[in-house]
Protein backbone atom coordinates (compact mmCIF):
# COMPACT_ATOMS: atom_id res chain seq x y z
CA UNK A 1 0.00 0.00 0.00
CA UNK A 2 1.17 3.54 -0.68
CA UNK A 3 -0.56 5.15 2.30
CA UNK A 4 2.81 5.73 3.95
CA UNK A 5 4.21 7.82 1.09
CA UNK A 6 2.99 11.30 2.21
CA UNK A 7 4.55 10.72 5.63
CA UNK A 8 7.91 9.64 4.26
CA UNK A 9 8.13 11.48 0.95
CA UNK A 10 10.23 14.31 2.39
CA UNK A 11 12.80 11.85 3.72
CA UNK A 12 13.22 9.28 0.97
CA UNK A 13 13.19 8.58 -2.72
CA UNK A 14 10.63 6.13 -4.12
CA UNK A 15 11.44 4.44 -7.43
CA UNK A 16 9.32 2.30 -9.74
CA UNK A 17 11.29 -0.97 -9.78
CA UNK A 18 10.43 -2.43 -13.18
CA UNK A 19 12.85 -0.05 -14.92
CA UNK A 20 15.83 -0.74 -12.69
CA UNK A 21 18.35 -3.31 -13.90
CA UNK A 22 20.54 -3.45 -10.81
CA UNK A 23 21.15 -1.63 -7.53
CA UNK A 24 24.28 -0.14 -9.14
CA UNK A 25 22.01 1.88 -11.44
CA UNK A 26 20.37 3.51 -8.40
CA UNK A 27 23.76 4.02 -6.76
CA UNK A 28 25.05 5.87 -9.84
CA UNK A 29 21.95 8.12 -9.89
CA UNK A 30 22.20 8.81 -6.14
CA UNK A 31 25.93 9.50 -6.29
CA UNK A 32 25.46 11.98 -9.11
CA UNK A 33 22.58 13.64 -7.25
CA UNK A 34 24.65 14.04 -4.06
CA UNK A 35 27.55 15.47 -6.07
CA UNK A 36 25.31 17.99 -7.84
CA UNK A 37 23.60 18.86 -4.56
CA UNK A 38 26.93 19.60 -2.86
CA UNK A 39 27.98 21.80 -5.79
CA UNK A 40 24.63 23.60 -6.05
CA UNK A 41 24.05 22.42 -9.63
CA UNK A 42 20.93 20.26 -9.33
CA UNK A 43 18.34 20.54 -12.09
CA UNK A 44 15.46 19.66 -9.76
CA UNK A 45 14.28 21.05 -6.43
CA UNK A 46 15.32 18.24 -4.10
CA UNK A 47 17.99 15.59 -3.74
CA UNK A 48 15.39 12.83 -4.07
CA UNK A 49 13.84 14.20 -7.25
CA UNK A 50 17.37 14.57 -8.62
CA UNK A 51 17.94 10.84 -8.07
CA UNK A 52 14.83 10.02 -10.12
CA UNK A 53 15.87 12.52 -12.80
CA UNK A 54 19.35 10.97 -13.00
CA UNK A 55 17.87 7.52 -13.70
CA UNK A 56 16.28 8.82 -16.88
CA UNK A 57 18.00 8.64 -20.28
CA UNK A 58 16.59 12.07 -21.21
CA UNK A 59 16.75 15.60 -19.79
CA UNK A 60 12.96 15.87 -19.40
CA UNK A 61 12.18 16.05 -15.67
CA UNK A 62 8.45 15.34 -15.99
CA UNK A 63 9.16 12.28 -18.18
CA UNK A 64 11.61 11.02 -15.56
CA UNK A 65 8.88 11.17 -12.91
CA UNK A 66 6.42 9.38 -15.20
CA UNK A 67 8.90 6.61 -15.96
CA UNK A 68 10.63 6.18 -12.59
CA UNK A 69 8.24 7.63 -10.02
CA UNK A 70 5.58 5.52 -8.38
CA UNK A 71 1.79 5.55 -8.55
CA UNK A 72 -1.04 4.34 -6.33
CA UNK A 73 -1.46 1.20 -8.41
CA UNK A 74 2.16 0.02 -8.02
CA UNK A 75 2.63 -3.12 -5.98
CA UNK A 76 6.40 -2.75 -5.55
CA UNK A 77 8.74 0.14 -4.81
CA UNK A 78 12.42 0.77 -4.24
CA UNK A 79 13.04 3.11 -1.30
CA UNK A 80 16.32 5.03 -1.44
CA UNK A 81 17.67 6.59 1.74
CA UNK A 82 20.42 9.20 1.65
CA UNK A 83 22.11 10.36 4.83
CA UNK A 84 25.42 11.72 6.09
CA UNK A 85 27.96 9.08 7.01
CA UNK A 86 28.08 10.31 10.61
CA UNK A 87 24.28 9.99 11.03
CA UNK A 88 22.72 6.85 12.42
CA UNK A 89 19.95 5.62 10.22
CA UNK A 90 16.96 3.78 11.61
CA UNK A 91 14.80 2.16 8.98
CA UNK A 92 12.38 0.74 11.54
CA UNK A 93 10.09 3.77 11.13
CA UNK A 94 9.88 3.20 7.38
CA UNK A 95 9.43 -0.55 7.63
CA UNK A 96 6.59 -0.11 10.12
CA UNK A 97 4.66 1.99 7.55
CA UNK A 98 5.09 -0.38 4.63
CA UNK A 99 2.48 -3.08 4.12
CA UNK A 100 4.55 -5.58 2.22
CA UNK A 101 7.63 -7.70 2.12
CA UNK A 102 11.10 -6.21 2.35
CA UNK A 103 13.64 -7.78 0.02
CA UNK A 104 17.40 -7.37 -0.08
CA UNK A 105 19.20 -5.08 -2.47
CA UNK A 106 20.67 -8.16 -4.16
CA UNK A 107 17.16 -8.99 -5.41
CA UNK A 108 16.53 -5.68 -7.21
CA UNK A 109 16.71 -7.38 -10.60
CA UNK A 110 13.90 -9.78 -9.63
CA UNK A 111 11.44 -6.99 -10.42
CA UNK A 112 13.10 -5.83 -13.65
CA UNK A 113 11.17 -5.71 -16.92
CA UNK A 114 14.03 -6.16 -19.39
CA UNK A 115 11.99 -5.41 -22.53
CA UNK A 116 10.74 -2.10 -21.10
CA UNK A 117 14.27 -1.12 -20.10
CA UNK A 118 15.67 -1.92 -23.55
CA UNK A 119 12.93 0.16 -25.16
CA UNK A 120 13.32 3.08 -22.74
CA UNK A 121 17.10 3.28 -23.09
CA UNK A 122 17.05 2.29 -26.80
CA UNK A 123 19.48 -0.59 -26.36
CA UNK A 124 20.28 -2.30 -29.67
CA UNK A 125 20.88 -6.07 -29.87
CA UNK A 126 24.44 -5.45 -31.17
CA UNK A 127 25.21 -3.43 -28.06
CA UNK A 128 24.39 -6.38 -25.83
CA UNK A 129 26.96 -8.50 -27.65
CA UNK A 130 29.81 -6.32 -26.37
CA UNK A 131 28.46 -5.37 -22.93
CA UNK A 132 25.67 -5.94 -20.43
CA UNK A 133 22.29 -4.26 -20.24
CA UNK A 134 23.48 -2.55 -17.06
CA UNK A 135 26.51 -1.16 -18.93
CA UNK A 136 24.25 0.30 -21.61
CA UNK A 137 21.85 1.85 -19.09
CA UNK A 138 24.54 3.42 -16.89
CA UNK A 139 26.36 4.73 -19.97
CA UNK A 140 23.21 6.56 -21.11
CA UNK A 141 22.55 7.91 -17.63
CA UNK A 142 26.10 9.21 -17.35
CA UNK A 143 26.28 10.81 -20.77
CA UNK A 144 22.86 12.44 -21.09
CA UNK A 145 24.31 15.79 -19.96
CA UNK A 146 27.15 15.72 -22.47
CA UNK A 147 26.55 17.79 -25.58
Amino acid sequence: KNEFIPVLAKLNCFIFPLKVVDAFQILVAANKAVHLHKNGKMKTRSLYSEIIFNLSPTNNISEAFKRFGISDSDSAVHIVLVHNKDETLSIDNIISKVDGQQVGVDRVSDLTDVSKIKKLYKVAPQEEKCGSLLDAVVCRMATKDVT
